[in-house]
């Protein structure tokens, strides 16, 4: 789907219309992936635009660079503040928000960290990453012959951009063979995650969720929703467990910013539970879609509002 263009993009400390935010040809980050960035959404609440986990989204931001050897030039402080004002500076009352920070030109060198380091801030309007009608129908899945890598070769834990073109594969082929998504198994055939999102399954009324072991990254939508299952009384177990236990489930369900909580209503043209949206995941759904819109209260902090 085309990206939206909005008015402005934050780059380096200044705002620049959409058109002029470019790089060079010769950026570190074209030829080898050199870069940390996040996913972050703004809602539409009634005491106006909200946005979701910023803190917790800026930190895991700062998490990646660090990861990845990126020195970034500035504060998590000051990057909250410049997504703030880059939504507010566009006229956004929802959006999906894209900070990035990358190595620029100076060096075709491995071991590039002379390059600069340059950082910017993308925020356009966007609807349901898989498909409008996902939150409520669920999407069809395959388990993909893509594996997730091995802990001792990328460094799952970083939202490094170099690590997506696994994550392109298993969308890919999952396209190309007629699902809306696909899943990843980890270096030793355990369940690990989606292309773009984090997996649970529900099971016998417990709720399972690979651990950070099976080279998922640490999602901040998979945060919150551990959080408020635990609130409702549910058993959260993270652990490793294989793709037939996808099979059996009583109900799948993906989480992401992007992805926000959307129900999974096959795997590998076997339908989960009664194929449609199960009853623990629309209660999650509900309190989670709740809170973001405003008009539930916020008890966890997760609002920043854009005022």
């Amino acid at each position: 789907m085309p990206i939206p263009q909005s008015d402005f993009i934050w780059y380096g400390g200044k705002f620049v219309p959409w058109d002029e935010a470019t790089i060079h040809v010769t950026a570190h980050v074209l030829h080898y992936g050199s870069s940390a960035f996040e996913g972050i959404r703004a809602y539409d609440t009634s005491k106006g635009p909200a946005i979701v986990g910023l803190k917790e989204h800026i930190r895991r931001l700062f998490d990646s660079c660090r990861i990845i050897r990126l020195e970034v030039p500035f504060t998590q402080e000051q990057m909250i503040e410049a997504c703030i004002e880059t939504v507010r500076r566009n006229g956004h009352k929802s959006c999906y928000i894209r900070p990035l920070v990358f190595r620029g030109p100076d060096s075709f060198s491995l071991n590039a960290r002379s390059c600069p380091t340059e950082v910017v801030i993308i925020t356009f309007e966007w609807g349901r990453y898989l498909g409008a009608e996902a939150i409520e129908n669920g999407v069809d899945v395959m388990v993909s012959s893509w594996r997730r890598m091995a802990p001792d070769t990328f460094p799952a834990m970083a939202k490094g951009g170099g690590n997506y073109l696994n994550s392109q594969y298993v969308a890919m082929e999952a396209a190309d063979h007629g699902y809306v998504e696909g899943i990843a198994l980890d270096v030793n055939g355990f369940v690990s995650e989606g292309s773009g999102e984090n997996i649970f399954v529900v099971y016998r009324g417990e709720i399972y969720t690979p651990p950070m072991g099976a080279s998922i990254l640490l999602g901040i939508t998979r945060e919150f929703v551990i959080a408020l299952a635990k609130e409702m009384g549910y058993v959260i177990r993270e652990q490793l467990f294989s793709r037939e236990l996808l099979y059996v489930a009583d109900e799948v369900f993906f989480t992401g910013t992007a992805a926000e909580i959307t129900p999974v209503r096959s795997v590998d043209q076997i339908l989960i539970g009664n194929g449609g949206r199960g009853p623990i995941t629309q209660r999650i759904q509900d309190e989670y879609f709740g809170i973001i819109s405003g008009l539930k209260p916020d008890r966890y902090g997760w609002l920043t509002f854009v005022k």
